[in-house]
Formats: structure tokens, sequence, C-alpha cells
């Protein structure tokens, strides 16, 4: 059976611009350790941004902001709403005490993980990643830069 589903699969998806199946394979799990044969940047886009990059290096943020925006134009459509709505909750987010922020940005991730699924926005999957590394360091530099990413990618997205 696993058989007959594969040779399907190989023959619906072969645009040879996005590189869906390349995408799949490695996306997940490889944390962005041995970026050797990642090179491209327009339609797919890392696989996982890097939150140290990120928070040091602000042409690093900007650059990702200009690869999320091109996969959104890409993969999915009708999503300027949305953002705006999520990037107005990362303001606010934001904007809570110091002690509460770790808490209003998990719940970000359930809200953006809801999201996606939602209205389809397969595009948005690297940020809920991002999101998750966020959390996890809970380091307030980190939680600044996540808001300027996305400001980035509503300003580029209009």
């Amino acid at each position: 059976m696993a058989t007959e589903v594969q040779p399907e699969t190989k023959g619906r998806s072969s645009p040879p611009r996005e590189g869906r199946g390349g995408r799949e394979g490695a996306g997940r799990e490889s944390s962005g350790r041995s970026p050797e044969g990642r090179t491209e940047r327009r339609a797919e886009g890392p696989p996982e941004i890097d939150l140290d990059k990120l928070i040091n290096d602000s042409l690093y943020l900007d650059n990702q902001a200009h690869a999320v925006v091109s996969r959104m134009r890409d993969l999915d459509s009708g999503t300027k709403s949305q953002l705006r709505r999520f990037y107005n909750a990362v303001r606010r987010a934001c904007r809570a005490p110091e002690n509460e922020r770790q808490h209003q940005f998990v719940m970000l991730r359930a809200r953006l993980a809801y999201t996606i699924a939602r209205h389809s926005l397969r595009s948005l999957e690297t940020l809920e990643r991002l999101l998750l590394q966020v959390t996890r360091k809970n380091d307030p530099r980190g939680y600044e830069r996540f808001r300027d990413l996305f400001e980035a990618i509503v300003a580029y997205n209009e």
C-alpha cells in the first residue's frame, strides 16, 4: 500500500520552484545546527530561525522577515488581517509584567497554532517554532526581537 501512495504523491507535487518534498524531509528536527545545504532563501525559507542570531543581528532579522513574507505569498492567501490581529496580541504580551510575560507568550503560541490550523497558514509554522524557542529561553530581548520580527513581517506583507 505504501508503495502505491508514494508514486502518486511524487506525481502530484513536482513544482520546480517550491521544492515541497525537500522541506518536509529536512524541516522540523534540524534545529539550524548545520546550514550547509540551506542556501535557498525565496520559496522555501529556512526550516528554523536561529534565536541568538535574531537577537544579535538586525540584518538577519530583516532577511528572515522577507523570507517569511515570501513564503506567505507563495503558500497562503488572505493573511493580512490574521497577521495584524496576532501582531497586536504580541505587542500586548510584550507589555505584560515580567513575571507574566512567559505565560502570555505560551498562550500566544497556542493561539498561533490554532490560527495556522484554522486558516491553513503553513508559512507561519516557522514562527510557531521560533515562538517556542523564545518562550523556553525566557529572555526579555528575545521577546522584543520576536515582536520586531513580527512587525517587519506585517510591514513587508502590506
